[in-house]
């Protein structure tokens, strides 16, 4: 079915677009949907997004006054269309919402300019895109009517069921939550209609919670996913590594886990090292020179782990085609990194390469490297049988640690992952080594080897941006905020963290750097910190950077491509250097020799495009705006889905334990109460203020703390209390403390 959205899409594309082409882009061909597509081009030319030229042709209106954001609600009933790049959020009214639900991408006017702090007024005047497709819902019966609620207080509507579906009825010793597909939206007056197509009781049945997660994040279980078209064969001439030793270092245990790259390393005569990061070749059996073998991709762009094994986005015989398996020759586009005797990088180049894994790096290995009293003598019974291979794993190891403390040194930061004694979330929290969705590293960890692929990888993907960057070619990339300063002004005020003796610059600020180090002799203190820089980060998003883009330095950005299996940035910059690698236009230097275009510093001698107008046309199906939208909008939802995953096993812990009592950390505290992180189960809950009769307690913004009247009792972040846990909520994530 044809979005809003998918309309105006189609009409960027093209200067006019007769209604025939139209419909066989939208791929509609029943009359059904041709007379929704009428209904849908006639609204559109109603509001003026749209018109038709004297060839009636349709074009979008570009001088329209509409804005495109994506509506915000809080569970207060305050609603915002929150635009891109910053822009000041519009405040919408619930009466001037038009029917647009929390997360809905839509049009909006504005009818009140924003005056002072005030933020500008504006109403919803169409719908492009819908965000809840199935809706996790109470089932009610209201009026002798049978309507689904929504358990998401966000949203603002009731959805209208049929009468069978009453036997669904809520029953709150149960907690039988529905998931109830949407058959239609509600249209002015008129209820939502839907029905009911699974039921959840939630009620101790933890084995639903996955299934619960993933609809409340709106992201569906794939069941079967669907085979993309298979490139032909290529007898392509490949580097041939297959004598060498490769290791892969893997934490990961979860079923159907991304393929990690293995890395081989060479000792030079002069003492200098060449290191070369193998990746699984999927960008060479997937054809991605089409539009119809990537839509097969439009409904999935990420792998992530559901507890006991991975939800892939790419079909089980890709994966396995181009699997690392210990002792078997594989295909690989690799990277060469020249390394001298300071472990600086000198030179680097990329291959199509034929290599086999030699050793499975576990974290017992790391453990048993990192422990043993001599390098000489090896007495560990975990290391004896590899004892071929330390020397390399040695200097691998070395390497990660100097490119962190080089990456550190550039004005990256360290801030380690909340910790967590819950078994099924293991596969959740395994270091992620080209996760770039936030603004900082986690520090390196003895018991995740993954988390020492970090520097290896970030420093791999760097070079692959600086190296395609200098030859003109775009990229889907990420880039660092500016985290030199920020306004520390709320974190001041938040606690007592802060000496008050610091000096602050003339803006208020501090240095990342500065700030970390203060807390650095105080575990409290730094948990803390840590949580509220968190807060102050916003995720990283996907961004297309072309050759012109010199706003920002390169050592800014980041095109990740060594875990094709990971998601679909990695595979489509994969993608980007075999094209280059096969593709990509060679000729003689004024010496007679062949450039290598795949080798650091050869673009200076290179003064012709490296890409033909036919494979220019194949990179921009995937390097374009639309499709990176899509990419950042579902990567979204799987981080929303590892929180609530997170979130919901740690109530499911706190479930068990009502009554007891522990020892807490005050972390946050608001107006309506604080959050206490109770230290021994790593778990957070509330205590509402309403519990704290013995005084009424008033809230003082400017100092964060909450203060009673008579007794002057104080509550504010980084106070030792003993809480006692009452209660706890399944649907909302939420858990409540009471003081002892």
């Amino acid at each position: 079915m044809f979005s809003t959205s998918s309309i105006i899409d189609k009409l960027k594309q093209e200067e006019g677009l007769e209604y025939k082409k139209l419909c066989r882009l939208l791929k509609l061909s029943k009359n059904a949907d041709k007379d929704k597509l009428d209904i849908a081009l006639r609204a559109l030319e109603e509001l003026e997004i749209i018109d038709k030229n004297e060839n009636n042709e349709y074009f979008n209106v570009k001088e329209s006054n509409h804005l495109v954001a994506r509506i915000r609600c809080s569970s207060k009933g305050y609603c915002f269309a929150v635009r891109e790049n910053n822009k000041e959020d519009i405040y919408i009214k619930e009466n001037l919402l038009n029917c647009a639900w929390n997360g809905d991408k839509v049009l909006v006017r504005i009818i009140k300019e924003g005056v002072r702090r005030r933020s500008p007024e504006g109403i919803v005047d169409c719908i492009l895109e819908r965000t809840n497709q199935i809706l996790l819902a109470k089932v009610e019966v209201i009026n002798e009517e049978i309507y689904g609620v929504p358990i998401d207080d966000r949203i603002l509507s009731k959805i209208k069921l049929p009468k069978e579906d009453e036997k669904y009825k809520y029953i709150p010793d149960n907690k039988n939550i529905v998931k109830i597909e949407i058959d239609l939206f509600p249209i002015g007056q008129q209820d939502g209609v839907g029905h009911v197509i699974k039921e959840l009781k939630l009620n101790n049945n933890e084995k639903l919670d996955a299934d619960f997660v993933l609809s409340k994040s709106n992201l569906n279980r794939i069941i079967k996913l669907k085979d993309p078209k298979i490139a032909g064969k290529n007898e392509l001439p490949r580097l041939d590594l297959t004598n060498k030793n490769s290791y892969m270092f893997k934490s990961w245990n979860g079923e159907n886990s991304p393929t990690l790259p293995i890395f081989q390393i060479d000792k030079n005569k002069d003492d200098s090292y060449k290191l070369w990061v193998h990746t699984n070749t999927i960008a060479e059996k997937i054809d991605l020179s089409s539009k119809k073998g990537l839509e097969v991709f439009f409904n999935s762009f990420e792998s992530f782990p559901l507890l006991e094994k991975w939800q892939p986005y790419i079909s089980e015989e890709i994966c396995n085609s181009s699997k690392f398996n210990v002792g078997e020759i594989n295909e690989a586009i690799s990277l060469c990194i020249d390394i001298n005797t300071e472990n600086e990088i000198t030179n680097w180049s990329f291959h199509l390469t034929k290599v086999k894994c030699t050793l499975l790096v576990e974290n017992k290995h790391l453990d048993a490297l990192l422990t043993r009293k001599s390098s000489t003598r090896i007495t560990s019974r975990i290391l004896k049988p590899i004892k071929d291979y330390i020397e390399d794993l040695d200097k691998i190891i070395e390497i990660s640690k100097f490119f962190r403390t080089k990456q550190i040194l550039h004005g990256k930061i360290e801030i380690p992952k909340p910790n967590s004694n819950i078994d099924s979330l293991r596969e959740l929290l395994v270091h992620n080594p080209v996760d770039y969705s936030k603004e900082y590293f986690e520090p390196l960890n003895n018991n995740d080897i993954q988390s020492y692929l970090s520097p290896l990888l970030y420093e791999a993907n760097s070079l692959w941006f600086k190296h395609s960057n200098k030859y003109g070619l775009i990229n889907a990339s990420y880039i660092s905020q500016e985290l030199d300063y920020i306004n520390i002004s709320e974190i001041i005020k938040n606690s007592e963290l802060i000496n008050s003796d610091i000096e602050l610059n003339e803006n208020g600020t501090l240095t990342f750097k500065q700030l970390v180090e203060l807390c650095s002799d105080d575990d409290n203190k730094k948990r803390i910190l840590h949580k509220l820089l968190i807060n102050v980060l916003r995720d990283n998003e996907v961004k297309l950077i072309t050759k012109d883009f010199n706003k920002i330095d390169s050592k800014k950005i980041i095109s990740p491509w060594t875990l094709p299996s990971y998601d679909f940035i990695n595979l489509i910059n994969q993608y980007n250097i075999y094209n280059m690698i096969i593709n990509g236009k060679r000729t003689k230097n004024t010496k007679g020799n062949i450039i290598n275009i795949m080798e650091k510093d050869t673009w200076k001698d290179v003064s012709w495009s490296i890409y033909n107008s036919t494979t220019l046309k194949s990179m921009d199906l995937l390097f374009n705006q639309h499709l990176i939208d899509k990419i950042n909008e579902y990567k979204n939802k799987v981080r929303q889905f590892k929180l609530n995953m997170i979130n919901i096993k740690q109530v499911r812990k706190a479930e068990k334990l009502i009554g007891n009592t522990y020892s807490g950390l005050i972390m946050t505290v608001q107006s309506y109460g604080f959050f206490v992180e109770i230290r021994e189960l790593f778990v957070e809950g509330l205590v509402h203020v309403s519990t704290l009769s013995n005084d009424w307690y008033e809230y003082r913004s400017r100092q964060n703390v909450l203060i009673g009247r008579k007794s002057k009792k104080s509550y504010k972040i980084g106070d030792i209390i003993d809480v006692k846990i009452i209660k706890v909520d399944i649907l909302k994530y939420q858990i409540d403390l009471e003081l002892v």
